[in-house]
């Protein structure tokens, strides 16, 4: 079963020119789910190899503006379109009541959109695998989201089953899905007697705006990926504090606790270039990456080679994916500049682009 993340905006508060308000689409087989709805995020899915589907589920970690604002305008779009299918949205509480005022922007729908708040360790059981939300310290109603698999079956014995009798074909299939057979010449073989121990299915846990939290650590351990905002480098620690963000050392410190195979770090301030976040991080944990919009990461079975990231995976054909440095972070010849920012940005009426860490104007709310 294939599962893979797909970065559509990874632009903490403010877009750049080069990266999008928060959206994440995590697909598993057939299914596409959709965590935060940034301004542009249906733009970003019309680019990519996905199309502006039909989603089913839509989960938002919390409301502030650069999280749901694109969502008004896709739920018009899908409603200009004709879509019939139900659409449900997940949030911390406080879903129904932004709703009520965002009805008065959408307007009438041409389906039904059904709102499901939930609270810690509530969620959605979707047959072999969950998606159920957890705490976070963000200073709002907010949630974390995890995709957790069930556990899979343990490794075929191929040559146990040849020895017991078992006929190739068929019947190896029923045994590894858990069946007992019949055999063609009498006698029945159990599924115990040929499959090796439980083998653990797959864990992607998106944490949302949060500081680095005892309840995400928790929630991470062992996670094959997690997503972690890095808002902030670690010379703006105040900061991060004051506005209950992470920095990219908070986050790689998490991650190591946690033991999870791959972190991959969003939500970047324009003040930051990819690469002095992933540098700063990797001294602490060495297996981080920081996507740039359309970037994948694949999570592959431990067994197949573990999570990867694919750089411009989710990039339409009539796209020109940018090519990456090494480091998972930088486009070709991006460098750090020490704090300086996307030099396509215009300057946003606070801090000047590149302005190094102070105090926070006051007309600059955190998010």
């Amino acid at each position: 079963m294939d599962l893979d993340i797909a970065f559509l905006g990874t632009s903490g508060s403010v877009p750049t020119a080069r990266r999008g308000l928060a959206g994440t689409l995590v697909r598993r087989g057939g299914d596409r789910i959709l965590f935060d709805c940034g301004e542009g995020t249906q733009r970003q899915l019309l680019r990519s190899t996905v199309g502006l589907v039909e989603l089913p589920d839509v989960f938002l970690t919390h409301y502030h503006a650069d999280h749901y604002l694109g969502l008004p305008g896709m739920l018009k779009t899908f409603a200009l379109r004709g879509r019939e299918v139900p659409l449900t949205v997940y949030g911390p509480p406080g879903l129904v009541d932004l709703f009520t005022v965002l009805r008065r922007i959408f307007g009438k729908l041409t389906y039904e959109v059904d709102l499901r708040e939930l609270r810690p360790g509530e969620g959605s059981d979707r047959g072999d695998y969950r998606i159920f939300a957890f705490a976070v310290e963000h200073g709002v109603a907010s949630n974390g989201y995890c995709l957790a698999e069930n556990p899979r079956p343990g490794r075929f014995d191929v040559q146990t089953a040849r020895s017991l009798g078992v006929p190739e074909g068929p019947l190896f299939g029923r045994l590894q899905a858990g069946e007992a057979v019949d055999l063609p010449g009498g006698g029945t073989v159990v599924p115990e007697q040929v499959l090796g121990p439980p083998r653990a299915g797959r864990k992607v846990v998106l944490a949302g705006d949060t500081r680095p939290a005892g309840e995400v650590l928790d929630v991470a351990r062992e996670a094959d990926v997690l997503v972690h905002e890095a808002t902030f480098a670690g010379e703006e620690q105040e900061r991060a504090d004051e506005t209950l963000h992470a920095t990219a050392t908070g986050a790689a410190e998490l991650a190591r606790a946690a033991g999870v195979k791959m972190l991959a770090l969003t939500h970047l301030s324009n003040r930051y270039f990819g690469p002095e976040i992933a540098r700063e991080a990797r001294t602490i944990f060495a297996e981080t990456v920081v996507p740039r919009d359309f970037d994948i990461i694949d999570v592959r079975f431990p067994e197949r080679g573990g999570p990867r990231l694919v750089k411009g995976g989710a990039l339409g054909r009539r796209e020109e994916a940018e090519a990456h440095g090494g480091d998972g972070a930088a486009g070709s010849g991006e460098e750090s500049r020490g704090g300086g920012g996307d030099p396509d940005d215009p300057e946003l009426g606070r801090d000047r682009v590149g302005a190094r860490a102070g105090r926070r104007p006051a007309s600059d709310p955190a998010r």
